[in-house]
């Protein structure tokens, strides 16, 4: 028996353009999605289904192993598009059989873990119900519009730490044969479980305000010590980056720029956990070097013109693969480098060209401004 996760995931989005790759804590929305299905010990294939070109650029960019796309009908990437449609058109189309797992997964719910996926599966498997969807507990006391309680007894109002709750479907995931759907025409069917998460799960993220709160959540509850390659090389761009792309000159023409005390601790915070740092430019100056030496990196290249070429050989040097580097850069002679890096990154102020980069971790701090420090502590250092 197989498992096939399915990941509907549209061009469209009333509320929020391009809702699915809009950047959330660092990474376009789907990718906390998709990450979790790809470490699911359970689920065997991942399909996106599809029908925008952005999405498929920008989730080919993650590299994972088990997931594809799926061109899905236009007929079925509609605004009232029902989701069951597109499963079942898929369904069909692959000749998927009848006794194989069908597990449905929304892209805007990245809180779901591979463990919830593993044990949802687990759950139906090993039980008596015909499928199974997530749920949280709610434990409010609910109102129908003509004025009668819809859950309780007002009458006899139970304390809260006495209510036992209602359950609310969370979207995250809905699990189901494939023999069923097609019987059903339905994602649920049968006798059926509930899957319980935990109550920050039910966040929608249909409005801007809701992005806020739901990275809060994500940097509360998020492991992130099961990503696959650690980094052991760490490098930066300076102009842009460790500086504000300013040019500033004295009275007597020198040039002087502006770096952050925080960039510094973020190079050291990495050295103590054992990973080589580094600064690579394209500019030849002699204040990048005595920055460099000051800092005391492990390595600062100078007047490099094809960045990508030199970290190649850097790290045949070092023994490790480019999966291994994690690179921050902001301008549109760090996009080859940054495509090849395992972790790529770019401050708030840095070019479109970059922004656009499948999987980059764009940052809320503009260059010169404690970028690095922030990439280091949100994010590489959690990943180590």
């Amino acid at each position: 028996m197989s498992i096939t996760a399915f990941v509907p995931a549209r061009c469209g989005s009333k509320a929020i353009r391009l809702k699915n790759i809009k950047l959330f804590f660092g990474r376009p929305l789907i990718y906390w999605c998709l990450k979790a299905l790809q470490e699911s010990s359970e689920v065997d294939q991942i399909v996106v289904a599809t029908d925008c070109s952005e999405i498929e650029s920008t989730v080919s960019g993650f590299n994972f192993k088990k997931v594809k796309i799926y061109h899905r009908h236009e007929d079925n990437a509609q605004d009232k598009s029902a989701t069951e449609d597109v499963m079942l058109e898929y369904i069909v189309q692959a000749s998927l059989p009848v006794e194989d797992f069908f597990l449905l997964v929304q892209a805007t719910s990245p809180f779901t873990k591979a463990h919830d996926f593993d044990t949802a599966v687990d759950k139906l498997r090993s039980g008596s119900f015909d499928s199974l969807l997530s749920c949280t507990k709610v434990k409010r006391f609910l109102w129908n519009e003509d004025g009668t309680p819809l859950n309780y007894d007002h009458h006899q109002r139970p304390r809260r730490q006495d209510f036992s709750g209602t359950f609310l479907e969370n979207g995250a995931l809905y699990l189901n044969t494939v023999g069923n759907i097609i019987n059903a025409k339905n994602r649920l069917s049968g006798k059926v479980d509930i899957y319980e998460m935990p109550s920050y799960t039910s966040l929608e993220l249909d409005e801007e305000e809701d992005w806020v709160l739901g990275e809060q959540i994500m940097a509360k509850h998020h492991e992130y010590k099961s990503d696959p390659t650690p980094i052991r090389l760490f490098l930066s761009d300076v102009d842009g980056v460790l500086t504000d792309a300013g040019m500033y000159y004295t009275e007597n023409g020198d040039e002087i720029k502006k770096f952050h005390t925080y960039d510094g601790m973020g190079f050291k915070l990495l050295q103590q956990q054992g990973v080589k740092v580094g600064i690579l430019t394209k500019e030849d100056r002699e204040l990048n070097r005595r920055r460099a030496k000051k800092l005391k990196l492990d390595y600062d290249f100078h007047g490099v013109d094809q960045k990508l070429e030199l970290v190649q050989n850097l790290c045949q040097e070092m023994g490790i693969t480019l999966k291994e580097v994690a690179y921050i850069g902001d301008d549109i002679n760090d996009v080859e480098l940054l495509r090849a890096a395992g972790i790529a990154a770019c401050p708030q102020n840095a070019r479109p060209e970059v922004k656009k980069i499948p999987g980059i971790i764009l940052l809320k701090t503009p260059g010169g401004s404690g970028a690095v420090r922030e990439l280091v502590e949100q994010f590489l250092l959690k990943w180590l």
